[in-house]
């Protein structure tokens, strides 16, 4: 038993169905059921609403976040022998779980929705975590079909998400984050709190949607910070060569100094830069 419902500890579930988590997924379960609820809380009050999670394994957070209130979950697994143990939780919030086998990465998202409210919450596999957010990030149609994202990634990653401009952190991800979101580090796990425990600690994050973020393409502003960030201790006119015919008269028609290094330019000029460049390519 447990205090958030009356299914099985989640060892129990792993046990009974052998799932080991295995690397090659980037797996790490969560078996604290507490810890599993305050995720689920961070994305905020969850009755009424559509919550798609990414990487269920076991149902942790799964159980929470129908413990909760959540309406309805859908959740994506790749690994075929969490199905088994997830349609037990399916079994015991009868309509309300909807387990796809699948990998994340080819999932269209946006046909999952049932027309309410959704949001996105996930105890991320490791290795696809950055990935799927990048997909989020750069979606063609924004304000995007999710409210909120809520996600659980490595620290240093979580770090690059939420950087501002002149630290080391900052690069092209917190310049697609901060671009179409309001991103805030929630709070750290420790690597005690998984099984396996990983080498590093992990934080949540959470992402709102701008309504109305700096005008420019996600095509443009990635090719921008690409060409940028890859070669970060040069100055941009000499990074930028690569994708402007003249890059000093680029930097210098959006007010930016051509001796400027990536890590000194803030989001709005880097928008700037990708209008510039995006006009240049017209």
């Amino acid at each position: 038993m447990s205090a958030l419902d009356d299914l099985p500890p989640l060892r129990d579930v792993i046990r009974r169905h052998d799932l080991s988590a295995r690397k090659s997924l980037g797996q790490n379960f969560l078996l604290d059921l507490n810890l599993t609820a305050r995720i689920a809380r961070a994305s905020g009050p969850l009755e009424g609403v559509d919550v798609i999670e990414v990487g269920p394994g076991p149902g942790g957070l799964t159980r929470a976040l129908l413990a909760l209130g959540a309406a309805r979950v859908v959740a994506i697994e790749k690994d075929t022998r969490a199905i088994a143990a997830l349609s037990e939780v399916a079994a015991h919030y009868p309509g309300r779980l909807n387990v796809i086998e699948g990998d994340a990465l080819d999932t269209d998202f946006s046909s999952l929705l049932s027309g309410g409210p959704v949001r996105i919450v996930a105890n991320l596999p490791y290795n696809v975590g950055t990935a799927l957010l990048v997909g989020w990030l750069t979606s063609e149609t924004w304000p995007p079909y999710w409210q909120s994202l809520t996600l659980l990634f490595q620290r240093e990653v979580a770090e690059r998400i939420v950087a501002a401009p002149g630290s080391d952190a900052y690069g092209r991800l917190g310049v697609l984050a901060g671009w179409r979101t309001d991103a805030k580090i929630m709070f750290d796990v420790a690597p005690s709190a998984f099984v396996p425990p990983p080498k590093v600690t992990s934080s949540l994050v959470h992402l709102v949607p701008r309504a109305n973020p700096e005008p420019c393409t996600s095509r443009t502003l990635e090719a921008v910070t690409q060409a940028a960030f890859g070669q970060r201790r040069k100055m941009l006119r000499q990074s930028l060569k690569g994708i402007f015919r003249d890059p000093v008269a680029a930097l210098e028609s959006v007010g930016i100094e051509p001796t400027r290094r990536a890590e000194e330019v803030d989001v709005p000029g880097f928008a700037a830069l990708a209008r510039a460049l995006a006009a240049e390519r017209a």
